[in-house]
């Protein structure tokens, strides 16, 4: 379990870890494949804890903006559209996946980079620690459910981006 229970805490770890893995995929020294599959896992677990237990109670709040959560969610099919791309290219490595990774960098960088700057920010501003924790706790439990049912897996994935 992680040290902190504060959702804005656990969500920012998230987020380091996704730009390491990024670091990895992008490494011809790293196992890219095997750093592909953890990322897909946490980039869809970490999305759908946030849609279920943390993007709606934070919707109750008067100074965090709906529009900013409900951009937030459309940035979650976004980058799941790019992670779809990437787990379809075939060979590792190849142009096509060097070009199909910096897409998903993108989409997902730029979504992590505005969640912090306007959701987080406003979660940690307006929401006490208490109610914070209680939304990490929910937060963890949603996303160990996922990683363990293999939500990363393409089949999962791209279930997800045609629903």
């Amino acid at each position: 379990m992680p040290q902190t229970q504060d959702v804005v805490e656990l969500i920012l770890q998230d987020h380091r870890r996704m730009e390491d893995l990024f670091r990895l995929m992008r490494s011809v020294e790293a196992d890219r494949a095997a750093a592909l599959q953890e990322f897909a896992g946490l980039l869809v677990a970490h999305a759908l804890a946030e849609e279920a237990k943390v993007y709606p109670a934070l919707k109750r709040y008067k100074n965090i903006d709906d529009e900013e959560v409900e951009h937030g969610e459309h940035e979650h099919d976004e980058g799941n559209e790019a992670l779809l791309a990437l787990l379809e290219v075939e060979e590792v490595g190849s142009e096509e996946w060097d070009s199909k990774l910096e897409e998903l960098v993108e989409a997902v960088t730029h979504h992590a980079d505005e969640e912090e700057r306007t959701i987080l920010n406003g979660a940690r501003e307006n929401v006490a620690m208490d109610r914070r924790e209680e939304l990490g706790a929910a937060f963890v439990e949603e996303r160990e459910r996922q990683l363990k049912a293999d939500c990363g897996s393409i089949d999962n994935v791209r279930r997800i981006v045609t629903s």
